[in-house]
Formats: structure tokens, C-alpha cells, sequence
């Protein structure tokens, strides 16, 4: 064999190699994509193993379980307790950014460097160094119970299988104050206007929260949220920081937003939903309301709700507080809620040591001449359902109900 008949072997040898190399890459890419976009899916469905509906909690009642909640099992972090140990999440997290070359840095893709986490399954006790005096006792006393029952209830359910999932989609929705160390979970319709008005104050942002408008406050982008750190910075503040959520009535959530939404103008809501809402649930719908997407009925909005095939997807404003926040993944250690949202969230305040002039605003923050959303309310919006379509929206909501303690509505 001569040199040229050499030369000609190896380069064929070293294409094929290459070539293979390439077969492989590719389909060990398309493995671990695949792979990673299927336990994303199971964690945004998020399936739980509950207690059959009809389960006493403050009164007794009965009813059969829904088709849709059986079978369900929940899959979150162990139970395992860090705090007595040294934190190994920023070390981890830390030896993790550090290995990632530049290169590797700006050619991979968020999602893919933030894939098989585990969130510090710790709940620690709150700080309480700037409380003084016996004002608050009575609203440490109902906190301490409500982040007791979360613990006990995320613990009766785990199916002690560590949970691995996407981290950037767990936190996208906590927005973050770092003078006060604070973690804030949005739930809309529970205060997040306000509540976003008290952290760009206590941020330096603003003096007053009286002073800051709507549309700076929802689309002035003054806040960042957890999602926009690297990992070591999401890992240092979950760990580090007071992370808090505000919650409310299911119920009384979702129909108000329904009101807010739908019952007066609005230039997203009304073509985007409302158009889609009223063309699949409304029969013999006129070419006006086909066109705007106005004067949606709350029985169709409850149709669209419930639909396994929706026309348009979900919103924020009524999906489930267990999806938005995850509770059972993200330890929190203030659980407010809008029952009580004055008292709470000015004790949290003091939690966190923010000025002694900050106090959180009462203002209605839209609509402020219409009646607030009382459970009142909500029994009128209701009386528009069937039995049965009563029954599936509180099924809908029945993991928000369980996990802050909700009295149960009666459908």
C-alpha cells in the first residue's frame, strides 16, 4: 500500500469517525430532551395523591371522588431537615456555574443548565428580631399554624420521591427585594399590586406606594424575579432570603378575576379569551360580540375553565396557587392571605425590618367603586352554574383549598 492509498484510509476512517460522533451526539441530545420535556410536563400537571373529596376538615360533608383526582400522586423534595447542617446548595450551586466554560455558558439554553435541581426542603424559623412588644402576637400565633399545617399537609402526601424538574420554571413567578432579603410569590388577586408598590418602596424605587401607578407597577419592569439570577444567586436567595406568599379564597379569587377580566373594558383580555370564549361556548352568538369578545358570561368563562381542550390557554390570574408558587416544593416561610391581608402583611414588614413608616396600602388598586369579591358575591356568580359544574370548579381548586385550609364551599 502506498503512502497515497494510506492518506486516502485515514481520512476515510476519520470522516466516518466524525460522522458517527455526530449520529451520537445528536441522538444522546435528543434522549435527554425528550427526557427532561416529560418531567417538566408531569411537574406542571402536577399529580398528587389526595384524600378522597368528601374527607372532614373544620365540618363534616361527603361526596364522591371526582374522576379527574384519582390515582393522583405527588411527587415533591424529602423531608430530610438542612437547616442544623452546612448549606450545600451554594456549594453545589457554586462548583456547578464554575465548571461551565464561556462557551458552554452562551450555547446552551437556560432551561437545559437548570434541569434535575433539588430545592432545600427546610423550613426555617422565622426571624423575628425586629418585633417588639406583644402587638403581633396574635398574628404570630396564626402564622405559626398555617405554616404548620403546610408542612404537615406537604408531608402526609409526599411520596418520598425526590423531585427533579426545571428550577427556572419554579421560581419564575417570585419577585425578589435583596436590601430586605425578600422573596415575594405573586398570586394575583391576593394584593400583588400592592404588594409589588411595598417592594419597589422598600427596594429605594419609590417613597410612597400611593404614589406609583398601575401600569408602572405591572409594565414598568422594575422588579426582577428569581429567574433572572444564575444558579448560585437563585440557590444563595431561596436559602438565604424570607420568601413569602399571599393567598386567597379560591373561590373568591377566581371570580375576581372573572370581574376584573371580563365585566369591564379591557384590550388583552376581551380579543384574546373573550373572542375564543364566547366562539366555542356560546350558540347562535352574534357577529358584535364574535368580533370584541365582550360580555363574556360567567357560565362560559366556567366552561372554558373546566375545558380539558381550551381554545386559549391558561392565565395567571385563576391558575392554581399550587402552580403558580409550588408550596410544597418552595418552603415559604410567611404564609399571608388576603382574608387578613392588612394585619399580615404589615407584621410581615416588621419581619423582614422594613422603615416603621412603611405600612401596606388599603387602596383598591382598579375598579375601586365596585364592590370588593366577598364570599356574598361569589354565592350570586355561582347560582349561574349547574350542581355539577360547581362541583368541578372547586375540584379544580381542590389542592389550593387542602394546602392552606380553605373551608370547603358548599356546591
Amino acid at each position: 500500500m502506498n503512502l497515497r492509498q494510506v492518506f486516502v484510509s485515514v481520512l476515510m476512517f476519520g470522516v466516518a469517525g466524525l460522522l458517527l460522533f455526530m449520529y451520537l451526539q445528536a441522538w444522546i441530545e435528543e434522549q435527554h430532551t425528550e427526557s427532561g420535556e416529560k418531567l417538566q410536563q408531569q411537574i406542571i400537571n402536577q399529580d398528587f395523591t389526595l384524600p378522597p373529596p368528601g374527607t372532614p376538615r373544620r365540618a363534616a360533608w361527603s361526596r364522591s371522588t371526582p374522576p379527574g383526582l384519582r390515582k393522583h400522586k405527588m411527587a415533591m423534595s424529602g423531608s430530610r431537615h438542612w437547616w442544623n447542617k452546612a448549606d450545600p446548595f451554594s456549594v453545589v450551586a457554586a462548583s456547578l456555574v464554575s465548571q461551565l466554560s464561556d462557551q458552554q455558558k452562551m450555547s446552551e439554553s437556560p432551561l437545559s443548565r437548570f434541569r434535575g435541581v433539588y430545592l432545600p426542603p427546610a423550613l426555617h424559623p422565622l426571624n423575628k428580631t425586629f418585633i417588639k412588644g406583644g402587638k403581633w402576637k396574635d398574628v404570630d400565633s396564626a402564622q405559626e399554624k398555617r405554616r404548620s399545617f403546610l408542612r404537615d399537609f406537604c408531608k402526609k402526601y409526599n411520596s418520598r420521591k425526590k423531585l427533579q424538574t426545571h428550577l427556572m420554571h419554579l421560581v419564575s413567578r417570585i419577585y425578589v427585594e435583596d436590601r430586605h432579603k425578600v422573596l415575594y410569590c405573586e398570586v394575583p388577586k391576593a394584593g400583588c399590586s400592592n404588594w409589588k408598590r411595598v417592594l419597589m418602596v422598600l427596594n429605594g424605587l419609590a417613597a410612597s406606594a400611593h404614589n406609583i401607578s398601575h401600569d408602572d407597577v405591572h409594565y414598568g419592569k422594575h422588579l426582577r424575579k428569581l429567574d433572572s439570577y444564575d444558579l448560585k444567586g437563585i440557590y444563595t436567595r431561596l436559602n438565604m432570603y424570607t420568601k413569602t406568599i399571599f393567598v386567597r379564597d379560591p373561590m373568591e379569587r377566581l371570580v375576581s378575576a372573572f370581574r376584573d377580566k371580563f365585566e369591564h373594558p379591557n384590550s388583552y383580555y376581551h380579543p384574546v379569551f373573550g373572542k375564543a370564549i364566547i366562539k366555542k361556548y356560546r350558540q347562535n352568538a352574534n357577529e358584535e360580540a364574535l368580533k370584541t369578545g365582550s360580555g363574556v358570561k360567567f357560565k362560559e368563562f366556567i366552561q372554558y375553565l373546566l375545558d380539558s381542550h381550551r381554545p386559549v390557554g391558561m392565565d395567571i390570574h385563576w391558575e392554581q396557587v399550587s402552580k403558580l408558587c409550588y408550596p410544597c416544593l418552595i418552603n415559604y416561610d410567611f404564609i399571608g392571605k388576603f382574608e387578613t391581608l392588612e394585619e399580615d402583611a404589615n407584621y410581615f414588614l416588621q419581619l423582614v425590618g422594613a422603615p416603621a413608616e412603611l405600612k401596606f396600602p388599603k387602596f383598591k388598586d382598579r375598579h375601586s367603586s365596585d364592590e370588593r369579591t366577598s364570599a356574598e358575591v361569589v354565592r350570586q356568580y355561582l347560582k349561574e352554574l349547574s350542581k355539577e359544574e360547581r362541583q368541578l370548579t372547586y375540584d379544580f381548586y381542590y389542592l389550593d383549598y387542602l394546602m392552606f385550609n380553605y373551608t370547603s364551599p358548599i356546591v
